[in-house]
Formats: structure tokens, C-alpha cells, sequence
């Protein structure tokens, strides 16, 4: 049983490993260091090692990508983050949609003959069948008992290493000059831009808006024109008598279990006018009040130093125009900051918009959310504006109340986008192989164009079926939630193994799915899975300045974490996030890439390297038990065509 188990979690490390490598995503150095030997590599050697590992990976480059994500590098003084100046030329490229994949072109003639650019393009066949095999590996008996078991190790030896090395850790960081937990940096890794204020700030912009806009036409109400004034006339309001508790945008005990009336959270005193005003994009004053309430939430931050977010704005799929529109208000206002990294965020909610018929099938919807940004990405010139603003994006999203249950089981069988013709949702997983297979070509080229890449961080895990994780753990960057990982020690077991990071929302949890003390999280990092915290939407759940900070300050102190603990979460939330290379350096170390103690600089960090030392052994020594019983004595064959190494690979017809 041990061998077969072993043998398991291996190909899923495996599957993992190709899904990332070829999305131009993140699989961590140590883990492929195992599955490539098979046997434990030298901890003394690691460097040595892993420039072997690149360079039999450079000699399959067709195969493996021995690259990671580029990030935008951070502005320089006095550089404009808004400027058009040096974009890159047009390609010519033709770009077509086919099966819900977007295709590249030489150009129409290429297109009419079938004969795509020589880019990786993913095949449905392999995903499902990498799919099915690790659909039967987390329901399969022996391999459920020995995870758990390894789990349940875990935990205790983290008990055990407090207890013997707590007042050590204690002395590292006693000692440790300068930096404490208030200025080492940490970043919030899930927050949406619409809720990114609480609701003081809210409540405190809107009355200031209409003390300085009283009579300005603010409003269009189905072709008559409004003032501010008249808006809240209309709605039978007076800002100077409203108080937080009249906003009503707080989440309470009525929203337990009740996304819906969560959602509806979002219209202030149950106003969607109010909504349309503030926090809209799209509106009669093209978005200005909204930008200007992130500007500040931004000063905010800025003021504050040490504390990063990456907000998510909305792209519905429903017009081909969202992105121009967004790319607009972005450029117009000058939403920047240096300490927000921006996220677009992708509503699963296509049965709405066919229900109304704004959309013929999924395809089209596919077609709006990343046509676009194919179009800017070979013909920046054309795209000014989106070029510039797709510089300041660092991933996609996918979210949505996951408890929806879609009744539709993804396969080779299941319509092809353009087919699917129903008022019916198609299914969490149908949503997330459609989104990586577009993000994997995309990232493919725009690495070749020298332009930052994206990476898939999807809602994942908050509620509903753990197929959920498990498409995720095939496709996805990192997740966030990720709750119902204690309902299933295999995928909790791969997830520590491979170090997908997950942005954990116990506030937001409490309101909506789980009570804060049952929260997972504390057991979670005791095992040693990369979490970290995050406020989700300040707006619902949090009341002060500083959302993030209030955060951590609850979590500490219902979950008794140490200094340690605190820091070594903040750490992670920079590891996780859409920050340059350059800035994580600065706030982590020169040698942040290196795992393990190699990696901590504890005078930036404030992580004990007791700590650091304690979390890379363990790591290892788990990597050692698969690798030993699972692995191969020689690397994988690159041209091997079974369903763990597949990918489909188009004829070459010139390099990009």
C-alpha cells in the first residue's frame, strides 16, 4: 500500500509541476529537485543541484519552461506609471477563438490552412484524464489513511517544535534590531476594490461629496438627469443623517449561510442608485467617485508603509467593450499606487446574462474577457490604453458563490463553449480549465513579447465540492479560502507538498460559512501549508483604518499566535502576492528564492531562522518518503505521451 500511495502522490505532484511550468506559473524549486531524482537531493547542494535541474530543463525547452511570471518592475522617481511611450509594435498576429480557446495566427491565410503559431496550446483530453486519475486518488481508502496520518505527524511535530524551541525563536527575534512585526511587510492577498474601505470611510465620502457636489448632475435615471441633491431627495435620504448603522453595508448574523443577502450588502442603505454612484466604474460621472475613494484607501496605505493590497476590478464578459471602458477610467483617473498591485476579478454568473440574453453561449463570453487582451498584447499601438493598464495587473480571479450547486460533471463529453447554448451555469471546473487554457497561451506570449504575465488566484475552497481544490491544485497559482481543504487529507497533504499558497479570510468566513474559532487556518500553518491572511471586504467586516492590521490583531489573539507565527504569515502574503521581483527582494531579501533558512533574512522579515530551518527539514522529509517510494531513478521522458506529461504541440511555423 505504501508504494502504490507514494506512487500516487508523486504523478500528482507531477501533473501539478507541467500545469504550472507550462502556464508560465509557480511550482516551488524543492519539490521538482525531488521529483526529478527521485531521491533526495544534498541540502548542501541545493544550488548546484538546481542549476542541473534547469539545465536538462533548457535542453527539453519545448517541453518544460524553465522560466517563472514576469511582473511589471516597480516605478522609478519621476517615471510616469501612465505612460504610452515605449510600447512595443504590432505583430500583425491574427487572433481566433476555437473551442474556447484563443488561437495565434501568422495572419488570415495562416488561420484559413489551421496552422497556429508555434505556442503551447492545452489539451482537453489530457486535463481530463490528469483529472479523472486524481479524482480516484483522493477517494482511494489507503492513500485518505496515510495523508491523514502524515497530517496528523505534522501538527504534532509543530507542537513538539514549539515547545522546545518557542523561547529560542523568542530570543532570535528579541535580538533582531529595527524590525518587529508592525514593520515587516505584509500584503493582503484577497480584497475586492468595491469593498476595499470600511464603512466610516464610506459613510465619510459620501457625506464630503455632497457638501462639495450638492448640485452637480451626478445621475442619469433613465434619461433625466439628477444632481446629487435630487438623487437623495429621490430616495428620501439626507447625508447628515446618515450613521453607519443606516449605511447597513456591515455582514451580520442575517448573512450566515446567505450569500444573497450578502451581496446585497454592497447597496448602501439598500440603494443600488448608490451603488451605480460610489462604487461603479460605469456611471454619469464616469467613475470619479469611486477612483477617488481607492486613491485614498491607496494614501492610506502609503501612509501606513508596510502594508500592501491587491484589489480585484470586475470584467463581466458580457460586452467586448468592459476592457476599453475599465482601461479608460483607470488611465483617466490615475487609480496608482505603489502600494496596490490590481487583479481582475471574473463573476461566474453567465446564466444570468443568458437568462437576459445578452449572451448567445459561453463561448462569447470567453471571447469578451480575453480577446481583448489578446488584441492589446500583438498590437500594443492600437490599445493604448489597455497596454498600460494590463502593466499594473498581476492575475485573474474567479469568483462566485462556490455552495451553487451547477449539476453538470466537466468531461470530454460536456458541450464545447460554443455549444453551450442553456440558461444553465456551467460547472466550477468547466469555468477553470476555460480561464487557465486562455491564461497559459496568453502568458506564452506575452513572455515572448517581454510583457508582464498573469497568474490564475481563483476563489476556491469557501464552500460547495472539493473538486473544487482539485481543479484548482491542476491550474491555479495559489487560492483563495480554501476551507474545505480539512474535509479532504489528500488534497490538504498535496497542497502542503507542492506549497500552493492560500489567502485565508477568517472574519469573512465567520459572516458567511464558518464560525471564527472553528476556523482552520491555525491548524493549517501548524502543519505547515503557505497561508496567509487577508480581509476579503473591509466594507462588510472590518471597523478601522487599518482592515489588514485588524486582522492579524484577531487572529492572534483567538488563535494564540506567537510573534513568530504573525511574521512568518506576513512573509508568506509577500511570497504569494503580484509583487516585482525587485520590490520583493527589497522587502524580503536579495535571497528570497532560495527555500529554506537560505532564504529568510530575518532583518527584513522578523522570522526566526530556528523557524525557517524547522518548516525546510520538515518539507524535505515528506518530499523524501514520496520520492524514495514513489519516484524514478531518471527523469521523466519528455516525449512521453501519458496523460501526467501531455500537452498538445502545434507544428512549428515561425518563432514569435
Amino acid at each position: 500500500d505504501f508504494e502504490v500511495v507514494c506512487k500516487g502522490l508523486y504523478r500528482a505532484l507531477c501533473i501539478r509541476e507541467k500545469y504550472m511550468e507550462k502556464s508560465v506559473q509557480r511550482f516551488p524549486r524543492t519539490p521538482s529537485q525531488y521529483l526529478l531524482q527521485g531521491c533526495p537531493c544534498p541540502l548542501s547542494g541545493v544550488e548546484e543541484h538546481s542549476r542541473l535541474v534547469w539545465s536538462w530543463q533548457a535542453a527539453c525547452a519545448s517541453w518544460y519552461s524553465p522560466f517563472g511570471p514576469v511582473f511589471t518592475p516597480p516605478v522609478k522617481d519621476g517615471q510616469d506609471p501612465f505612460t504610452t511611450e515605449d510600447l512595443e509594435e504590432d505583430l500583425g498576429y491574427h487572433i481566433q477563438m476555437k473551442d474556447g480557446v484563443v488561437y495565434i495566427y501568422s495572419d488570415k491565410a495562416a488561420a484559413d490552412r489551421n496552422e497556429p503559431k508555434d505556442l503551447p496550446y492545452p489539451s482537453l483530453e489530457h486535463f481530463i484524464d490528469d483529472m479523472n486519475f486524481l479524482l480516484a486518488l483522493i477517494a482511494q481508502g489507503p492513500v485518505k489513511t496515510y495523508t491523514h496520518r502524515r497530517l496528523k505527524f505534522l501538527l504534532s511535530k509543530f507542537q513538539v517544535h514549539e515547545m522546545l524551541n518557542e523561547m529560542e525563536e523568542m530570543k532570535e527575534l528579541k535580538n533582531n534590531p529595527h524590525r518587529d512585526f508592525y514593520n515587516c511587510r505584509k500584503v493582503d492577498t484577497h480584497i475586492h476594490a468595491a469593498a476595499c474601505m470600511n464603512q466610516k470611510h464610506l459613510l465619510r465620502f459620501i457625506k464630503k461629496s455632497y457638501r462639495v457636489d450638492a448640485d452637480r448632475v451626478v445621475y442619469d435615471a433613465k434619461g433625466k438627469q439628477l444632481t446629487l441633491k435630487q438623487l437623495f431627495q429621490q430616495l428620501g435620504l439626507h447625508p447628515y443623517d446618515l450613521t453607519v448603522d443606516s449605511l447597513d453595508v456591515h455582514a451580520g448574523r442575517q448573512t450566515f449561510q446567505r450569500f444573497d443577502k450578502f451581496n446585497a450588502k454592497y447597496n448602501p442603505v439598500g440603494a443600488s442608485e448608490l451603488r451605480d454612484l460610489y462604487l461603479k466604474t460605469e456611471n454619469a460621472i464616469n467613475g470619479e467617485y469611486f477612483a477617488t475613494i481607492i486613491k485614498e484607501v491607496g494614501s492610506d496605505l502609503e501612509d501606513a508603509k508596510y502594508q500592501h493590497t491587491e484589489p480585484r476590478l470586475s470584467i463581466y464578459g458580457c460586452s467586448a467593450e468592459e476592457w476599453s471602458k475599465l482601461a479608460s477610467w483607470f488611465n483617466k483617473h490615475r487609480v496608482y499606487s505603489p502600494n496596490m498591485k490590481w487583479m481582475i476579478q471574473i463573476p461566474r454568473i453567465y446564466d444570468v446574462f443568458r437568462s437576459k440574453n445578452f449572451l448567445p453561449h459561453f463561448g462569447k463570453m470567453l471571447e469578451n474577457i480575453f480577446v481583448p487582451v489578446f488584441e492589446a498584447t500583438v498590437n500594443p499601438q492600437a490599445h493604448k490604453e489597455l497596454s498600460v493598464f494590463l502593466h499594473h495587473i498581476t492575475g485573474f480571479d474567479s469568483v462566485d458563490d462556490e455552495s451553487k450547486h451547477s449539476g453538470h460533471m466537466f468531461s470530454t463529453k460536456s458541450p464545447k463553449p460554443e455549444q453551450w447554448t442553456c440558461e444553465k451555469n456551467p460547472s466550477y471546473t468547466y469555468y477553470v480549465y476555460y480561464m487557465y487554457a486562455n491564461i497559459l497561451v496568453l502568458n506564452n506570449l506575452r513572455r515572448q513579447r517581454g510583457m508582464n504575465t498573469f497568474l490564475f488566484r481563483p476563489h476556491c475552497g469557501e464552500a460547495g465540492a472539493v473538486t473544487h481544490l482539485l481543479a484548482a491544485f491542476m491550474t491555479a497559482d495559489n487560492i483563495s479560502h480554501g476551507l474545505n481543504l480539512k474535509k479532504s487529507p489528500v488534497l490538504q497533504y498535496l497542497y502542503f507538498l507542492a506549497q500552493i499558497p492560500i489567502a485565508m479570510s477568517p472574519l469573512s468566513n465567520n459572516s458567511l460559512f464558518l464560525e471564527y474559532a472553528k476556523n482552520p487556518l491555525p491548524e493549517f500553518h501548524q502543519k505547515g501549508l503557505m497561508v496567509s491572511l487577508s480581509t476579503d471586504d473591509p466594507m462588510q467586516f472590518h471597523y478601522t483604518k487599518e482592515p489588514l492590521m485588524e486582522e492579524y490583531a484577531i487572529a492572534a489573539q483567538v488563535f494564540k499566535l506567537s510573534t513568530c507565527d504573525m511574521c512568518e504569515i506576513a512573509r508568506n502574503s509577500v511570497l504569494q502576492c503580484g509583487l516585482s521581483h525587485e520590490e520583493k527582494a527589497m522587502f524580503l531579501g536579495e535571497n528570497y528564492q532560495a527555500e529554506g533558512p537560505q532564504g529568510n533574512d530575518i532583518r527584513k522579515t522578523n522570522v526566526a531562522q530556528i523557524r525557517m530551518a524547522y518548516r525546510y527539514e520538515t518539507w524535505c522529509y515528506e518530499l523524501n518518503l514520496i520520492a524514495e517510494a514513489g519516484g524514478c531513478s531518471s527523469p521523466p521522458d519528455p516525449l512521453d505521451e501519458s496523460p501526467a506529461s501531455s500537452f498538445t504541440t502545434v507544428p512549428r511555423t515561425g518563432l514569435l
